[in-house]
Parts: C-alpha cells; structure tokens; sequence
C-alpha cells in the first residue's frame, strides 16, 4: 500500500512539474498603449482604434488568442474593447496588435469638462485587462502611465533658468 500512494504520489508531482515547465511564465506579459485615434464620432458613441504593444519576458512564445480591456483616464472609465484577433508574442519579443475600443458621450464630456478645469499640464491613464493565452488561460495585465498635454516643441510655461536658452 505504502508503495502504491508513493508512486502516485511521483505521478502527481511529475505532471504538476511538467504543467509548469509547459507553461514556463515566470513574468507576466507587459502590454503597453501605443496609439489611439478616433475612428467614428456619434452621438451616442465613440470609436477608437488603438495599438498595443505586447511585450513577453519569457523564455517560451506566446500564443495570444483574444483580450479584453478598459482604458482610464484621469481615474475616470474612457474606453473598453474586446478582441478575438490572434498574435504571437515571441519568447524575449513583441508584439503590436491593432484593436477597436468604444466609449460613450457622457464618459468624452467627464474628460472635456476635466481638461477645461485648467491647471493640468499631463493626462493620465490606466490600461487593465486580460489576455488570453493559448495553453495557459487567462493572463491579466495592467499599465498606468501619463502623457503631456503640451505638443512636442511647444515654449514652456515656465521660463527657462539663465543659461538654459533654446537656440
């Protein structure tokens, strides 16, 4: 008796063993927001083409089959989108993977009636969601990060200290 528990015992460890190293993330993936442009403007609602980059820091592929995600900003819900296009991310690679997000008038206006109140010199966001990956299952992932407000080459606010002139 003694002998069958320890080899079903050996059995049941091998093949936890052999589902982790199958698996073989020791980190999750990171997905970054790369780009966001309005693509239909209604009353009703928004539509956004987004980019995301999929960045995976492990030692196998991954094979993404879909993800679900929201976007924030300024702490406020903005965008949502689902996706069922594949990718695969390769190991210690990335990838950009185009999606569609929509949002509503009332969640633009929250934001325009933000941006109006003056004083802010960055927008923040939050991406959150969820990969899903072909032979590991669901894989959540989160990304906050802010943007300027002002354009690129755009004279500071602020003068620059003696010294520091543009030229």
């Amino acid at each position: 008796m003694k002998k069958v528990i320890a080899i079903v015992a050996a059995v049941i460890c091998a093949l936890l063993t052999s589902c982790a190293a199958l698996s073989g993330l020791s980190h999750k993936p990171e997905v970054t927001l790369i780009g966001l442009n309005l693509v239909q403007l209604g009353v009703f609602e928004q539509r956004f083409a987004l980019k995301l980059r999929i960045q995976n820091p492990n030692d196998v592929e991954l094979r993404i089959t879909g993800l679900a995600f929201d976007v924030e900003v300024n702490e406020q819900p903005f965008v949502k989108g689902l996706s069922d296009k594949a990718v695969t991310v390769p190991r210690f690679g990335e990838a950009v993977l185009e999606v569609m997000a929509s949002g509503t008038l009332a969640k633009a206006l929250n934001q325009l009636r933000e941006l109006q109140k003056g004083g802010r010199e960055r927008i923040d966001y939050r991406v959150v969601g969820r990969l899903s990956v072909s032979g590991i299952g669901s894989v959540p992932f989160e990304r906050s990060g802010d943007l300027p407000l002002s354009a690129p080459g755009a004279a500071p606010k602020k003068p620059l200290p003696k010294g520091s002139e543009r030229t």
